[in-house]
């Protein structure tokens, strides 16, 4: 730590830092602050120290720290964090989305052999190092966006030895690429269609033979599961969950896509977070606010299926947290363009914009239990995006057409 250089960033025209936004409830745009013609003091992978570039100028100087100086107008933030996404997996499903605009529903189109079951079989088929190679091609789109942090899930295997391939693609994939993959099982995805026994058993059969595999070669510390009618009921998961907890692993839930139940289920097993919730009404929304389990919106699956988005207004009044992330899956999500989807979030729930960009940073990063980044203030990672102008109300009101010209990763410029 001695040697560790330092780096003087700046100055950018307008630094939204968000160090002092709150965890939970609404937030108001004035609370945005930001701080005009900002320096960010680096020391490695952190930020040292973050205020006016002018100030910074004679403490960097004598640190002998490098200078970036900014010749154009930029506006700063922190990097985006997209804390639900499937981008492990193989194949596409380009027929499902015509047959969903054709009428037919997510159900109907799963019962027919489509759905999850599709990517399943193209996924089994392709091998560790191709599924290695697609996750970091997406993961590497996704940087580009000015997505520094990324959770991956499994789920597309759904057997021991296929989720096992999963996760070990996700991690080779973390180690070739820039980004943080954050990992998590989500081997109760489904009722695999060639298994031939009862969900109790497919659940019981994880617990005892993929769980603790996970643990031998720290795959993941998270697990998942898909509480929905032609997934897993709150009763079949309620074991599960137990067990996963006793040892070790922190849980996160598929909730309220289709109908309610999922989220209390989350509220019970006190998750870090609970992801969908298009159908969550009052009765859930009060049980969210009551617990510190944080909603995750994934406007993707919404714009993807046709349906409602997930009430985040509703949920921020009541007093919850929001994060805001991408779904990105060959099925419901394939968008996977996290910016823009949040801004559409925004403009159909009435969000402010220190509510949409809480939701894809610091909030999101909570939410994979990240506390070490999603804010530009001292000790955080220095994870950094420039987008070019002067005015931040621009990136959402662009709606994803613009991008950060500049993304730092850990203290080093990435793209």
């Amino acid at each position: 730590m001695k040697d560790t250089p330092f780096l003087l960033l700046g100055p950018i025209r307008q630094l939204l830092t968000l160090s002092n936004l709150p965890d939970r409830g609404g937030i108001a745009d004035d609370a945005l602050m930001p701080l005009t013609n900002g320096g960010i003091l680096m020391r490695g992978e952190h930020i040292y120290r973050v205020g006016p570039f002018c100030e910074l100028v004679a403490e960097a100087t004598a640190l002998q720290a490098t200078f970036v100086e900014l010749s154009d107008d930029f506006i700063g933030m922190p990097g985006l964090v997209d804390a639900h996404t499937h981008i492990c997996f193989a194949g596409s499903r380009a027929g499902d989305y015509a047959l969903r605009n054709a009428g037919k529903t997510y159900l109907e189109i799963a019962q027919t052999g489509g759905g999850i079951w599709d990517t399943v079989t193209q996924t089994r088929h392709t091998t560790l190092s191709d599924l290695t190679r697609l996750t970091v091609q997406r993961a590497n789109r996704h940087v580009r966006d000015g997505v520094t942090t990324i959770e991956v899930k499994s789920g597309y295997g759904l057997s021991i030895a296929e989720e096992l391939k999963m996760l070990r693609a996700i991690e080779q994939a973390n180690g070739q690429t820039v980004t943080d993959l954050i990992s998590t099982c989500l081997a109760a995805h489904m009722l695999p269609k060639d298994y031939h026994g009862t969900a109790e058993r497919y659940l019981q059969e994880l617990t005892e033979e993929l769980l603790p595999t996970l643990q031998t070669e720290q795959l993941t510390q998270r697990v998942d599961a898909f509480i929905e009618q032609g997934a897993f009921s709150a009763e079949q998961i309620a074991p599960y969950f137990a067990a996963a907890q006793r040892m070790g692993f922190s849980i996160t839930v598929h909730a309220d896509q289709f109908h309610p139940g999922g989220s209390a289920v989350a509220v019970a097993f006190e998750a870090l977070s609970v992801d969908h919730l298009e159908a969550s009404g009052d009765h859930e929304i009060q049980l969210l606010a009551q617990s510190r389990v944080i909603p995750v919106a994934l406007p993707g699956a919404s714009l993807g299926l046709g349906c409602g988005f997930a009430p985040a207004r509703r949920l921020l009044d009541a007093g919850t947290s929001l994060a805001i992330a991408s779904d990105w899956n060959p099925g419901s999500a394939p968008m996977g363009d996290l910016l823009a989807q949040a801004a559409i979030l925004g403009a159909s729930e009435k969000l402010t914009t220190a509510e949409v960009l809480s939701g894809i940073t610091f909030r999101a990063a909570l939410a994979l239990n990240c506390t070490d980044r999603g804010k530009i203030q001292a000790g955080m990672l220095a994870d950094l995006i420039l987008f070019p102008g002067n005015d931040y109300r621009e990136i959402l009101y662009q709606q994803g057409r613009l991008k950060p010209q500049h993304v730092w990763k850990r203290g080093t410029l990435v793209g």
